[in-house]
């Protein structure tokens, strides 16, 4: 079936170009061209669309007003703005409601990839719902006291860059965040970036200052998710995973890029849960009452609830903001890495053996022979099944942590 894809711009000369060059698309992708806004939601209320791009400033409705209300009336839509407008002030404001933003002139290749990207998501993590249930999220939701820290950090004259690395790095929602501005051109820029110290000398602390004290990019989770997830506990866990990640990417001598993408998305990999908790927290209440009375792992019970896991969530999520694939294909497929379509020791594959190996060395304290919940069968296909045990001692041995 043809994705369907709605482009606004009031310029016509724009619509007609868009139209002719990527006529050749046209077997892949149903294409709509409007030049007003109300004629971009008529049709949205008559048919569905998977995505829309949208130019910034038109009259009587805007970019933002549009997506604004696209956010809202149909959260499926994945929101992308192409734009040539340079003020830095709305772009801010289109922060929280695009998904990406695409800087006019566009190169043609890039906004074929980004909208093909939007798109495929859809159909590898193969779960329409998804997308109704995650599309209308602005903000990965932050641990309340490293919210409340990184306010005050840049609330002060003294602020650091060094001071704002130490209290993101510690947070997978505002990390999230950032990355999603520094790999989309929200702010002219456009790359691959999976490194926090990175991102902020990119983006510069008048920049984070603006987004997070006036834009509220991040946001802090309520009382009813921290009352049906361990936070804090979650947070401490992705810290370790990340850091044992870095260390098997060095035995398995992994270059800086695949290193850093790993590092990334083990720290990353348990955002959807605090998509769940925070946006569902009745819904991940009953997950976790299913997980207790039928002894089965957050992943198993949320499949049963919420017919998707918090990897899928969070790797749509993340995916439709523009991170690299690495890092979102081994998001989606930590827990079940032999569904990944792939013959060599890949991401996906080092943060299910990571993710296991901190949970059983802060549980069992360095009592297990092998490791429970491990893909066997996927380990011996990338000849990987005899290094565990060596893994594990290499890092009971080693003092260092990974930096996010």
């Amino acid at each position: 079936m043809k994705k369907q894809i709605l482009f606004v711009d009031d310029e016509i000369n724009i619509l007609k170009g868009l139209k002719r060059s990527l006529r050749p698309f046209r077997k892949y992708w149903q294409m709509q061209f409007v030049s007003t806004g109300d004629k971009a939601l008529q049709l949205l209320d008559e048919m569905t669309f998977d995505v829309i791009v949208s130019d910034m400033r038109m009259p009587e409705m805007d970019g933002m007003q549009l997506l604004n209300m696209v956010q809202k009336k149909h959260p499926g839509v994945a929101r992308i703005i192409l734009s040539g407008h340079s003020d830095r002030e709305i772009i801010m404001r289109s922060v929280k409601t695009a998904h990406q933003y695409l800087s006019k002139p566009c190169e043609k290749a890039m906004l074929v990839s980004t909208i093909a990207r939007a798109c495929s998501l859809q159909d590898i993590l193969n779960q329409k719902n998804l997308r109704y249930l995650l599309g209308g999220i602005a903000a990965m939701p932050s641990m309340p006291m490293l919210y409340a820290r990184i306010l005050e950090e840049l609330s002060s004259p003294d602020a650091s860059m060094a001071g704002v690395a130490a209290i993101i790095e510690h947070d997978p929602g505002m990390t999230a965040k950032l990355l999603q501005l520094v790999n989309s051109s929200f702010f002219g820029m456009f790359g691959h970036i999976s490194n926090i110290n990175e991102a902020l000398v990119i983006l510069g602390m008048d920049v984070v200052r603006t987004l997070v004290l006036t834009m509220d990019v991040f946001s802090s989770l309520n009382i009813q998710a921290l009352a049906v997830i361990d936070a804090a506990g979650i947070c401490d866990h992705c810290v370790r995973t990340a850091a044992i990640a870095r260390q098997i990417a060095g035995l398995e001598k992994m270059d800086a890029v695949k290193t850093d993408h790993a590092v990334m998305a083990s720290f990353l990999h348990d955002t959807g849960k605090f998509l769940f908790a925070q946006y569902y927290p009745d819904l991940y209440l009953e997950t976790v009452q299913i997980m207790n009375k039928e002894h089965l792992s957050s992943y198993e019970a949320e499949k049963k609830v919420f017919d998707v896991t918090h990897a899928e969530a969070g790797a749509y999520l993340l995916g439709l903001w523009g991170l690299p694939d690495a890092i979102i294909e081994a998001i989606a497929f930590h827990h079940t890495p032999m569904s990944f379509p792939a013959r060599e020791f890949e991401l996906c594959g080092l943060v299910h053996v990571s993710e296991l190996m901190e949970h059983h060395e802060s549980v069992m304290q360095g009592d297990w022979g092998h490791l429970e919940g491990l893909d066997m069968e996927y380990m011996k296909k990338v000849g990987r099944a005899d290094k565990i045990l060596l893994w594990r001692d290499y890092i009971r041995n080693s003092s260092g942590r990974a930096r996010v």
